[in-house]
């Protein structure tokens, strides 16, 4: 098949009009990322992390396939498919001038294009479903169908019709030639239409993935004395911006969230879409301030930090630090006003605890208990934190601890002084507050010659273990469930029956710090250990993060009546928790959902209940 002059300007038309198209929009967001404010606080390094990851999340598609695996496997198919065809699509234009790159009758281009017919259908196959699936099944967090999903969707399959056709049409044959230009013609349509639409993500999310910041949910310290947060366009970072545009709108995100499932404003898509708004309509330069017409201010103070949505994003997107830095640009600045927030605020000033105690409770409860303080000696610094040194079962877990370490024969001490270690005003956003309480705290423990640590709560755990780090702290933390996992074969077994235990996997232990197997391994020594439909890396939060236990009555249904639903339902004797939040959030909660409902103990309890002596 050979072209006619005609034919040939006609193509070089149509193919410079095409990249312009695509260029004239695509400068656009590019410019909108360059002009977006520098990243201070960010590293390319260590670089070989963002290399292997780029290799699984984008090169493997790991993380689309693993949390949905059917739509996830046809979305991956897709993908390869593309890749697959590039130089498919190089040939195919080049043929258009004469030239031919690979030939088709030749033995690398039998193989070759034979290869590439495979993936076409998977890549027909695959995209009809996903278009089913949209138009069709209609999943709730995919949000309202557009009609430029449907039309993207009906280009591809074209594209991988008309090529499956050049096996059947013989070459040099009328039909060839209209089969050749509705394929170049529906190319070259499709081009245009990617930064137009969700489907910029096929251009963004490699670099997104690899630039992404290094830790999960890493709350990025502020980069000087003017720095506040996200208040206005100035202050949106480049890779902020970049987030934004890469969003592809899937919903994964959505479906994860707590806040959203529970009939709360929040659904994080909409708050990375309003960040896409924003800078389209007004750049990252403007002075508007970006909670008001395209962010909600409500949305982003109902978030529970869990997690969920960054774990499930597919394009590497970081919510958490993006909804923490809006929530620092409102509160530095004085913007948000709340009862209960100002309420934690005032407390944690004057009592350095989030639950308003005197301090010399605490102190009461040391001595009436003879818990040793740390002198330097001992093996582990015991932080109580504030559940453990006020609240009556948060004390509880910790004499429970203390009992298991005993028997053990593990040397503790729990410092002398301590104050709430800032997790829930960090979460809040309020970086002058957090850093009264860190400091203080920093100097007592190095004073005191700490270097290893424990303690039954995650958010302290993560808090003293990583947001501790931007003041010089450098503790080695670990959770109470990691100690006990390590002694298991040391403690005896729970005599008589052995009880169902279902588990329900903390936030901030599970997807904050990866640890999922260590307190199983706990409940299973002492019980029969189950999981609720919902749990490790996808199970569902207990609604007291990110300072939410805190801030008074919530939207819709409580987080933790939902939760507790699932727990409820699996039928076990016991819930078994790793968390004195999620416990102080269940007690209420399964009593609510149950006549008869289960019993609610920590792992320490657990553990504590089976020693006699």
């Amino acid at each position: 098949m050979q072209l006619s002059l005609v034919e040939v300007l006609i193509l070089t038309l149509l193919i410079v009009a095409s990249v312009s198209a695509f260029l004239f929009r695509f400068r656009k967001v590019v410019h909108a990322i360059r002009a977006a404010k520098p990243e201070k606080t960010w590293s390319l390094r260590p670089i070989t992390p963002r290399l292997a990851r780029f290799m699984w999340e984008v090169f493997l598609q790991g993380k689309v396939i693993f949390d949905r695996p059917l739509p996830g496997i046809a979305h991956a198919f897709v993908f390869w498919g593309f890749c697959a065809f590039a130089l498919v699509t190089i040939n195919h234009l080049a043929f258009g001038y004469g030239l031919v790159l690979i030939p088709r009758d030749s033995l690398a281009g039998t193989i070759y294009f034979g290869f590439v017919a495979v993936f076409a259908v998977a890549v027909a196959v695959s995209i009809a479903g996903l278009a089913a699936r949209r138009y069709l099944v209609r999943p709730v967090w995919l949000g309202k169908a557009s009609a430029e999903s449907g039309v993207i969707a009906l280009l591809i399959f074209l594209l991988m019709a008309t090529y499956l056709a050049t096996f059947g049409l013989e070459e040099g044959t009328a039909a060839s030639k209209i089969n050749w230009w509705i394929h170049t013609l529906t190319l070259l349509l499709f081009l245009p239409l990617i930064p137009h639409t969700k489907h910029l993500h096929l251009v963004l999310s490699p670099l997104t993935i690899f630039a992404r910041r290094d830790g999960f949910s890493k709350i990025p310290p502020l980069a000087d004395d003017e720095d506040f947060g996200l208040d206005t366009g100035k202050d949106v970072t480049k890779l902020i911006a970049l987030q934004a545009y890469t969003c592809v709108e899937c919903g994964r995100c959505t479906e994860f969230c707590p806040a959203y499932n529970t009939g709360k404003v929040l659904n994080p898509k909409e708050i990375i879409l309003g960040m896409r708004s924003y800078l389209n309509q007004l750049g990252p330069r403007s002075d508007q301030p970006l909670l008001g017409e395209h962010i909600s201010s409500e949305a982003a103070f109902q978030c529970t930090t869990c997690g969920g949505c960054e774990y499930s994003c597919p394009v590497g997107i970081q919510h958490l630090p993006i909804i923490i830095g809006l929530r620092r640009g409102a509160v530095n600045t004085g913007k948000w006003e709340d009862e209960y927030g100002t309420k934690l605020f005032l407390t944690l000033e004057r009592t350095g605890n989030s639950l308003g105690f005197a301090s010399g409770e605490r102190q009461k409860f040391i001595e009436k208990n003879s818990l040793p303080v740390y002198d330097g000696t001992q093996e582990y610094c015991l932080w109580l934190g504030c559940m453990g040194a006020y609240d009556p079962h948060g004390r509880e877990i910790i004499l429970a601890l203390v009992r298991v370490m005993r028997h053990l024969g593990i040397s503790f001490g729990v410092p002398r002084k301590e104050k709430c270690n800032g997790d829930p005003i960090r979460r809040l956003g309020n970086d002058y507050l957090f850093s009264q309480l860190a400091e203080p705290n920093i100097q007592h423990l190095n004073e005191s010659g700490v270097k290893k640590m424990v303690s039954i709560c995650p958010h302290c755990v993560r808090t003293i273990g990583e947001d501790w780090k931007e003041f010089g702290a450098d503790f080695q933390i670990e959770h109470h469930s990691e100690l006990l996992a390590r002694h298991t074969d040391r403690l005896p077994p729970t005599g008589g029956d052995r009880e169902t235990i279902v588990y329900h996997d903390p936030c901030y232990l599970g997807r904050y710090r990866n640890i999922y197997d260590e307190p199983r391994a706990v409940l299973a020594h002492f019980g029969d250990q189950t999981d609720p439909p919902r749990a490790r890396e996808r199970s569902f939060c207990c609604g007291a993060g990110g300072g939410q236990m805190f801030l008074g009555e919530e939207k819709g249904q409580r987080v933790n009546v939902a939760r507790a639903e699932e727990l409820a339902a699996t039928g076990a004797g016991t819930v078994g928790v790793a968390c004195p939040f999620c416990q102080s959030m269940f007690r209420d909660a399964l009593a609510s959902v149950s006549e008869n409902p289960p019993k609610l103990l920590d792992i320490a309890q657990i553990a504590a209940a089976a020693i006699r002596d």
